[in-house]
């Protein structure tokens, strides 16, 4: 590993859990959950208290990290493209509101804090999130990628009419230097519309102009040969691919096709028509062994994908941004339930006018779409079973509407109604009117998706109680990575949590348990005892 940072811890916790030398920290965490079974005959509840020792290990080197996104020259990527550049070189710009200099505002990882504990008069006291663990810096990413368009990234981010014209002119030279490989496009896949944008493509006849959805394995080599060649060319030590290009459809899982890992692999060997661009860009990323983002709501993690990424021992998350409309979502419907309030419809609508608003006027993409933002309020109905259940209703009426219109651009419009039913037959209506510049609370996600996969990474742990000598990296899927995503992947046979408030304690419990402190809570006994 080409190391370019040592990580030296700035806190110091008073525990015998944990030790660091010069590259590793190593710490002793004891699991305590609570196992519940219901006697369906008599409705008594017995609890066990399951205990499990762990060692916990963290590589403290930080590797010198390649991005590579596919869809590099939509509005994401320039304007992913742009942070770096910006925060990276300082760079201070003009807009109508004076002079404004760069920052990550927006990321958890970059911009927000973690309470650490109490002061000496009670007060709660806070330090920076990335303060805890060794995290790799943005500013340090070396990027590149695909898209099926081939502007460059100059161009590109003037097209997408995200950011401020000074910033735009400040980091033109530099992004113009930036062209986009050529990336897969499969027709059925994506809306029509995006046809006369795609004019860089490996699959694309550069005599005829004609695409071929034939010799998807040798598509499937040629993204691994692009990953191989950016590692080397760069003298990286780590690559992490994400996808944040066009919403595919939903392919459809069809048995001795996609639902096992050989399966899947004959299939695009076979050029079976339900393999989807972003299922060949996973698959290749899996046999590099590298972890895969999925920022779109298709199913790019069909049965078979993820039995890949198990077998190989690679990384994988996904699906879709979790960012605004979304996120209060998930923060509001688990808000409404756990004060007993019951909603029984939300009807959110949104209306935008990037290329990702263009691509989702199609209907089998918008299907993609509303699936993975309909998913969020899944797990809140379930934690309820006085409000929802058999006799009363078990579900939430919930409509979602995204409407293209190009004058907003990338100024996304987004209006929730939340109705609800109170004690004695009353209701309660809340709405919400807001407007985001959609890219710009994306971006930051995209940076703390690559950070948190990073740093999992270089996390093993062993089961002391089983008597495990050698260490083990996380489950493929990083679950832990689900605060970022409308529709988080999550283990066969375990429930997809996505209350935020549950995600958020989920991370900073982590995070707390590696330096030696215990998962934190509010019982606050300095002044509530006597």
């Amino acid at each position: 590993m080409t190391v370019q940072k040592y990580f030296t811890p700035s806190i110091k916790v008073e525990t015998d859990k944990c030790r660091f030398t010069e590259t590793e920290l190593t710490t002793q965490y004891r699991y305590v959950n609570s196992h519940v079974s219901k006697n369906e005959s008599n409705g008594s509840i017995e609890v066990n208290l399951s205990e499990q020792d762990y060692e916990f290990k963290v590589d403290l080197r930080l590797p010198k990290l390649g991005v590579m996104l596919v869809g590099l020259g939509g509005n994401n990527g320039t304007t992913f493209v742009a942070s770096v550049l910006a925060n990276k070189n300082k760079v201070k710009f003009h807009t109508k509101d004076g002079l404004k200099e760069a920052n990550y505002f927006g990321s958890v990882t970059q911009s927000s804090t973690i309470k650490l504990g109490i002061d000496s008069e009670g007060n709660d006291f806070y330090v920076p999130f990335n303060s805890l663990v060794p995290f790799v810096s943005p500013n340090d990413f070396v990027v590149g990628g695909w898209d099926i368009n081939k502007a460059n990234l100059s161009d590109a981010m003037a097209r997408s009419q995200v950011l401020e014209y000074d910033l735009q002119r400040r980091l033109g030279e530099e992004m113009s230097k930036m062209v986009p490989l050529p990336s897969i496009y499969y027709p059925d896949f994506i809306a029509a519309n995006q046809d006369e944008r795609a004019d860089n493509c490996i699959n694309r006849d550069p005599k005829t102009g004609k695409v071929s959805t034939a010799g998807k394995w040798s598509h499937v080599e040629q993204i691994r040969s692009d990953i191989q060649n950016f590692k080397r060319q760069n003298d990286l030590d780590k690559v992490i691919v994400l996808w944040t290009a066009n919403t595919e459809r939903y392919a459809d899982i069809v048995s001795g096709v996609n639902d096992t890992a050989d399966n899947l692999l004959a299939a695009i060997k076979g050029d079976h028509e339900e393999i989807a661009p972003s299922t060949i860009f996973a698959v290749a990323s899996i046999l590099e062994g590298v972890p895969y983002i999925n920022g779109s709501p298709q199913n790019t993690f069909v049965p078979g994908v993820v039995d890949l990424a198990e077998k190989s021992g690679s990384l994988i998350a996904g699906d879709d941004f979790k960012s605004g409309q979304t996120k209060i979502k998930s923060v509001l419907a688990q808000f409404l339930v756990d004060a007993g309030i019951k909603p029984v419809s939300i009807a959110s609508y949104n209306h935008l006018g990037n290329n990702d608003g263009f691509n989702l006027s199609s209907e089998r993409q918008f299907r993609s779409k509303e699936i993975s933002k309909k998913s969020v309020v899944d797990d809140v109905i379930a934690s309820n079973q006085i409000l929802y259940n058999e006799k009363l209703g078990n579900k939430v009426d919930h409509c979602i509407v995204i409407k293209y219109m190009n004058a907003v651009g990338d100024s996304k419009v987004a209006m929730d109604e939340y109705y609800s039913e109170l004690m004695l037959g009353g209701h309660n209506r809340i709405s919400i009117h807001n407007v985001c510049e959609d890219s710009l609370l994306a971006t930051p996600l995209i940076i703390d998706l690559i950070v948190m996969a990073e740093f999992c990474s270089r996390v093993t742990y062993k089961k002391l109680n089983a008597g495990e000598q050698s260490y083990e990296s996380f489950y493929s899927i990083l679950a832990f990575l689900g605060y970022w995503l409308k529709a988080p992947l999550t283990r066969k046979g375990f429930k997809t949590i996505n209350g935020l408030n549950k995600q958020r304690q989920g991370l900073e419990s982590f995070l707390r348990l590696l330096i030696g402190l215990p998962a934190l809570d509010e019982l606050r006994f300095e002044e509530r005892l006597k």
